[in-house]
C-alpha cells in the first residue's frame, strides 16, 4: 500500500548535519590522497581521521564572526583536531568543497527520484492493463471525438513517465561530478591526483575542466529534468480533474473516510490532490528557470548561483518526491466508473462514429470531398434536431445509395476501436 507521504528521506539529504558530514568526508579523503602523495604524514593522517567531527551550533557561532561558512566550519573541526588540521583544505578553494559536496546530494535525491518513478510506474502499469480494453470517449479539444480506451491512457502515461526516468537517469550522471582543482581551477597548490581520488571515493567523476566552480549548465539540466517530470504529473493531474467533473464523472481521486470537501457544501469531493500537483507543478518550472539564470557567472567564478541553489535544488527535489508519492498514491488508490464511460459514449446519439463512415464511404467510390458533406450534413442534423445518427444517416438518400442497412449496424460496433490495443501495450511495454 502506498502512503500519500514518503518518509524523511528527501529531506534528511538536505539538512546541514548531512551537508557538513559530506564536506567533512571530502576534507579527509583529500588528507588521504594527499597522504598517499607523501605531503601528509601518515601519524597526521589518522589523527585527523580520529578526531575529525563537528557542531552544526558552533559553527553557526563562528559564523556570525567569519561571515563565511566554509571558513566556520573549518575552525569548528580544527577546534576537534588540533595542530594536525594544519593540512587539512591545503591547496583547495571552498567551492572545491561545496561544489562536490553538493553533487554527491543531488546524485543521492536524484536515485530517490527515481525509486519514486519506477513506483509510480509499476501502479500505471497495473491499472493500465486493469482497464486496458474499458471503453471510454476520447476527445479533442474537450469535445467527443472518437472511442478510445482508459487502459490507453494510463499507457499513455506509463509510457512518458518510462522517458522521465531515461531523463532523470541522465541528469543523475551529468551531476555525478566534482572538481578539487583549487582557486580558478589550474590546480595551482593542488596535484590533479587528489581530485581524482576524491571523486573516485565519492561515486564521482571529476570535471574535466572547471573554473573556481563546477559549471552550471550541468545544475541547469538537473533542475530542467526535475521540472518535465512535474510537467509531466500535472499532465496526468489535470487529466484526472477533467474526468472528475460531475457532467463527466469517469475518474475520481481517492477521498478518504472523514475528509471534507467544502466548508459550505457537504456534497463536495474535490480533486484537491490532482490541483495541488498543478499547482507545485509551476514552483518546479520557476525554479528550473532561476537554475538556468545561474549559468552565466563572472569570469572564473560569482556567488550569485549559491543563494539561489541553496533554496531551488533542495526544494525541487523535495517537491518532486512529494509530488510523486501523492501520484502514486492516486493511480493505486483512484475510482473508475466504466458504466459512466459507456454512459458518455452514447450522449451523442452515435456523432463519435462519424469518422469510420466517411472512411467507409471512400472505401465505397464516394470522392472524398462528397463523402465528407454527407456526413457532416447529417452530423449536424443530430447536433441541431437531438436526433440519432444512425436514424438520420438511413434517411439520407445518397447515402442509402451506397450502404446497405447490415453494413450501417456493422458501422457502429465498438470493437473496431480497440482492435490494435494489444499491440499498443506490447509496443510500450506492458
Amino acid at each position: 500500500m502506498i502512503t500519500r507521504y514518503s518518509l524523511p528521506r528527501m529531506a534528511n539529504i538536505w539538512a546541514e548535519e548531512n551537508k557538513f558530514q559530506k564536506m567533512l568526508d571530502i576534507e579527509i579523503l583529500a588528507c588521504e590522497a594527499m597522504s598517499n602523495l607523501g605531503k601528509v604524514p601518515r601519524k597526521e593522517l589518522q589523527k585527523i581521521k580520529s578526531k575529525a567531527r563537528f557542531s552544526v551550533k558552533r559553527i553557526k557561532k563562528i559564523e556570525e564572526e567569519t561571515r563565511h561558512d566554509v571558513i566556520a566550519f573549518l575552525h569548528n573541526i580544527a577546534e576537534y583536531i588540533g595542530p594536525a588540521s594544519r593540512f587539512m583544505h591545503q591547496g583547495l578553494t571552498s567551492s572545491d568543497v561545496l561544489d562536490t559536496a553538493l553533487s554527491v546530494m543531488m546524485k543521492e535525491a536524484a536515485g530517490i527520484i527515481l525509486e519514486d518513478l519506477k513506483r509510480l510506474k509499476t501502479e500505471l502499469r497495473r491499472k493500465a492493463k486493469k482497464y486496458k480494453k474499458t471503453i471510454m470517449i476520447g476527445r479533442s479539444h474537450g469535445v467527443h471525438a472518437e472511442p478510445t480506451t482508459f487502459g490507453l491512457k494510463l499507457a499513455l502515461f506509463f509510457d512518458e513517465i518510462n522517458r522521465c526516468i531515461d531523463r532523470m537517469e541522465a541528469a543523475k550522471d551529468i551531476i555525478s561530478v566534482g572538481k578539487i582543482s583549487g582557486p580558478v581551477g589550474t590546480y595551482s597548490n593542488i596535484d590533479p591526483y587528489v581530485e581524482g581520488y576524491v571523486c573516485k571515493k565519492l561515486g564521482l567523476k571529476a570535471a574535466k575542466i572547471s573554473t573556481q566552480v563546477l559549471q552550471r549548465d550541468r545544475h541547469a539540466d538537473y533542475m530542467s529534468q526535475i521540472a518535465v517530470v512535474g510537467a509531466t504529473l500535472e499532465k496526468i493531474a489535470v487529466e484526472i480533474r477533467n474526468l472528475q467533473k460531475t457532467e463527466l464523472r469517469e475518474v475520481e481521486e481517492p477521498f478518504s473516510k472523514g475528509q471534507k470537501g467544502s466548508s459550505a457544501m457537504p456534497h463536495k469531493r474535490n480533486p484537491v490532490m490532482c490541483e495541488r500537483i498543478t499547482g507545485l507543478a509551476r514552483i518546479l518550472r520557476a525554479n528550473a528557470m532561476a537554475g538556468m539564470e545561474d549559468v552565466a557567472l563572472w569570469h572564473e567564478r560569482d556567488i550569485s548561483h549559491s543563494s539561489v541553489e541553496r533554496i531551488i535544488i533542495p526544494d525541487s527535489t523535495i517537491l518532486l518526491d512529494y509530488m510523486l508519492n501523492d501520484m502514486a498514491f492516486i493511480i493505486q488508490n483512484m475510482h473508475v466508473y466504466p458504466d459512466n464511460m459507456r454512459n458518455n459514449l452514447a450522449k451523442t446519439k452515435g456523432l463519435i462514429f462519424s469518422g469510420r463512415i466517411l472512411v467507409e464511404l471512400e472505401k465505397r467510390g464516394v470522392e472524398r470531398r462528397k463523402a465528407y458533406d454527407i456526413v457532416q450534413r447529417c452530423a449536424m442534423k443530430v447536433w441541431d434536431k437531438n436526433e440519432n445518427f444512425k436514424a438520420v444517416l438511413w434517411m439520407d438518400k445518397d447515402f442509402r445509395k451506397v450502404v446497405n442497412s447490415m453494413e450501417l449496424e456493422r458501422f457502429f460496433d465498438l470493437g473496431h476501436y480497440t482492435k490494435y490495443v494489444d499491440r499498443i501495450f506490447k509496443k510500450v511495454g506492458i
